[in-house]
């Protein structure tokens, strides 16, 4: 059998189990065989002859210049090279070559990557159940880039969250007559409404906006009203006050991206061409944005991620109904420009949105409509035919998830009864809503937002 003074000078050389080396520094050019004992001292200058068998002892110094085929358990791992597969490492791998996949947890200081650079991906269900802050993976139904923050996954271009469809939650407050009502329902799943809680005021023709965790219901009647509100989305409970509207107004509408709520138009009394603006996660007064194109009220709003539309409305003192569509770019203060037009003139209506697509549903004049018609956000020009809602109704609310719109409430035709009415769609095809459920409370004029609508995404 082979000295150990041969194998310290640098020989090749066989080490058959059940040797226990315990020495200081191994120089060795290499190592045939098998260490099955502890090595406590480093594993140093191994660069070109071969560990052909596994250390499945401890390795608890350092080990560098390694070339192998290694098992190792425990140790910290600088090699220049390393092409084994680096099953049970458990150390840090810098300067491995390609073909290494450590299987461990290590601290690296800088990667450089010079074609790509694979991270974890899957699924929605296929999330850690107990992620680190900072983890990063690739949502594979999302089809987005997710960092996780501690609370929350979150979009890393955007900064606004990644929402499960499944659990994107739609929230409906406030309506006729003077109520503080507020009920939920699961987007993603049909049926009834729960009840969630009660507006700081009871109030009807409000408007709301939302980020991916919080509800913000402004304006309303009686009043008119410049009281702001907010609810957690994804928690039941009463509102809480969270400041003013530059003016007091109701009939108006409302849109927001993952930071920024922006509210347009209203009655003041008059038709108002007000735009004004919140940030979502601060309490605080709102500030003033700009104009819509035209002054009216009783009018619809949606977005994506970077811009609102503002659609259809009643105009004073033209008195009658609007088709105007005009846009903003929700990050930046300044008037709105003219879109193009709806399919048909009308007012109290409602809209939700997808990232991509705008749809209005609903119409009070000049006569009591299901009428659905739909835009692309991204640009401009006129409305085209979607479909028709479910009931006949106006003064309906809508919000919606990254796929499906929900309409709620409403008043129907003559003799105009108050309903309880959900319907959807699914946004990205044209077709007629089908039947979700019903309200907690049958109502008209009020509003509703939700945690995964167009403008999150």
């Amino acid at each position: 059998m082979p000295t150990r003074a041969s194998f310290l000078a640098g020989f090749s050389t066989s080490i058959s189990p059940p040797n226990d080396l315990r020495v200081g520094v191994v120089t060795a050019t290499g190592l045939v065989g098998d260490v099955t004992g502890n090595v406590t001292g480093n594993l140093v200058g191994i660069v070109t002859g071969d560990i052909l068998g596994d250390v499945t002892g401890d390795v608890t110094g350092t080990v560098t210049g390694l070339s192998g085929t290694p098992n190792l358990n425990v140790g910290v791992v600088t090699a220049t090279s390393f092409s084994g597969d680096g099953s049970g490492l458990t150390g840090v791998g810098v300067g491995a070559s390609d073909s290494i996949n450590t299987t461990g947890i290590g601290t690296f200081s800088t990667i450089v990557v010079v074609d790509n650079f694979d991270i974890p991906e899957g699924t929605y269900a296929e999330r850690p159940v107990s992620p680190a802050i900072g983890s990063l993976r690739y949502n594979t139904e999302a089809s987005k880039l997710e960092l996780y923050d501690g609370s929350s996954w979150l979009e890393v271009l955007l900064g606004g969250a990644v929402i499960d469809p499944a659990l994107v939650r739609g929230v409906f407050g406030g309506g006729f007559s003077l109520l503080n009502t507020i009920d939920y329902i699961t987007i993603a799943t049909t049926g009834d409404a729960t009840d969630f809680g009660d507006l700081t005021v009871a109030r009807n023709s409000l408007s709301a906006c939302s980020s991916s965790t919080r509800g913000v219901f402004g304006g309303g009647s009686p009043g008119p009203s410049n009281v702001l509100d907010y609810i957690t989305i994804a928690t039941t409970g009463n509102a809480t006050d969270f400041g003013d509207l530059t003016a007091t107004r109701y009939n108006l509408a409302a849109c927001s991206s993952s930071t920024r709520g922006v509210f347009g138009g209203g009655y003041a009394p008059g038709s108002s061409n007000i735009l004004d603006y919140i940030t979502i996660a601060t309490t605080g007064n709102a500030t003033d944005f700009g104009d819509l194109t035209v002054a009216r009220d009783r009018l619809a709003s949606c977005s994506s991620s970077t811009r609102g539309v503002f659609g259809a409305g009643y105009a004073a003192p033209i008195a009658s109904s609007s088709n105007t569509i005009d846009y903003i770019t929700i990050a930046s203060a300044g008037n709105a420009t003219d879109f193009g037009d709806l399919t048909v003139a009308r007012y109290k209506l409602s809209s939700c949105s997808s990232s991509t697509r705008g749809v209005f549903g609903g119409s009070g004049s000049p006569s009591i409509t299901n009428t659905i018609d739909y835009i692309t956000i991204a640009t401009t020009g006129n409305a085209t035919d979607f479909g028709d809602l479910a009931v006949i109704r106006a003064a309906l609310s809508a919000c919606s998830s990254s796929t499906r719109g929900v309409f709620g409430g409403g008043y129907g035709s003559s003799p105009f009864p108050t309903l309880n009415t959900i319907d959807y769609i699914t946004i990205a095809s044209v077709g007629n809503a089908t039947d979700f459920g019903d309200l907690s409370v049958a109502r008209d004029s009020l509003a509703a937002c939700s945690n995964g609508h167009g403008g999150l995404s």
